[in-house]
């Protein structure tokens, strides 16, 4: 993937969502910038310089910007949404899932325990799902921003 230009004063990592999907602009070793953005299909990350102007420039109802955690919390909520599979992951997000239709079913919102726990599973999977994405050679992959 060709890097791109940081912008002066733009402070990298920067988070946002893009069109309801999370993404990243991270600096590169060569003093420019990536971007990278949620894949739906695979839960990993997609190469999108593409989408620089809009993210630089977009409107609010284009962009959004993340803090850190919100990044890792829109994240899992994603993949948590989008993904199926096997294994202790799958299991965490099924737990989540869980919890959120109960609290559906009941009308009702998340307690402020159930969202501390449900906030605590996704800080969880993300680092699971990010490790496995780093030993797969995902170059975005970034496990340490939830640990």
């Amino acid at each position: 993937m060709a890097e791109m230009y940081n912008p002066p004063g733009l402070t990298l990592p920067y988070y946002f969502l893009y069109y309801k999907f999370p993404g990243k602009m991270v600096a590169t070793s060569g003093g420019g910038a990536e971007i990278w953005r949620f894949s739906g299909e695979t839960g990993g990350w997609e190469p999108r310089n593409d989408i620089a102007d809009d993210i630089l420039h977009g409107t609010t109802q284009e962009v959004s910007v993340l803090t850190p955690e919100e990044f890792v919390q829109r994240t899992e909520r994603a993949r948590g949404r989008y993904l199926q599979g096997e294994g202790p992951v799958y299991a965490l997000y099924d737990t989540i899932r869980a919890l959120e239709e109960t609290a559906d079913a009941e009308n009702r919102r998340l307690t402020d325990r159930e969202r501390l726990l449900v906030e605590g599973l996704r800080r969880r999977t993300y680092v699971m799902f990010e490790t496995v994405l780093q030993q797969q050679g995902d170059p975005a992959a970034d496990p340490t921003l939830a640990a």
